[in-house]
């Protein structure tokens, strides 16, 4: 049987990888798929001031509030899956649990960004094609707008719009 992997984040962009694994479902029906969703670790500063249970709380209705729409669509087409909730850097948890579960492929929704912002931002795309031996299919997301597609997100643009703003005064 073939294992599937699909990290999902609550983005529309994660929706993209998601109907992409459908697509392989109505092919092949004996895919066993893997939903995924990585939270952020709270800071250093956060946990020593709010107590493990309260943290696992928050982690686990993050990751349930970002799983809900994809299970609801896997549900509505009577499509198996399991679920997996991880803490800590996406990439690096994605690879882990490819590893794990023995996948044979991660479906991973990314980003429309140019090679700048991707630098910029990082991507956790590019940093999963480094961290795993696992084959990856990365499905394009929503196209960029004007702005994003030249390296001028709201907050790099606002921050060059501040800097100019600062260099005539």
């Amino acid at each position: 049987m073939l294992k599937v992997l699909v990290p999902v984040d609550g983005s529309s962009n994660s929706l993209h990888a998601v109907r992409q694994v459908l697509v392989e479902f109505r092919r092949n029906p004996a895919i066993d798929i893997h939903l995924l969703n990585v939270q952020p670790p709270f800071s250093a500063n956060v946990r020593r001031w709010i107590d493990r249970q309260t943290i696992d709380e928050a982690h686990a209705e993050a990751s349930q509030q970002a799983l809900q729409p994809v299970r609801q669509i896997f549900d509505e087409v009577r499509v198996p899956y399991a679920v997996h909730h991880a803490v800590g850097e996406r990439a690096v948890r994605i690879a882990e649990f490819a590893r794990q579960l023995q996948c044979d492929h991660i479906v991973i929704g990314t980003a429309r960004k140019n090679s700048l912002m991707r630098t910029i931002e990082g991507s956790v795309t590019n940093r999963l094609l480094e961290l795993t031996p696992v084959p990856v299919i990365a499905v394009a997301g929503d196209t960029p707008s004007a702005w994003e597609r030249y390296g001028l997100q709201w907050g790099l643009g606002g921050g060059l719009a501040w800097l100019v703003v600062a260099a005539l005064e």
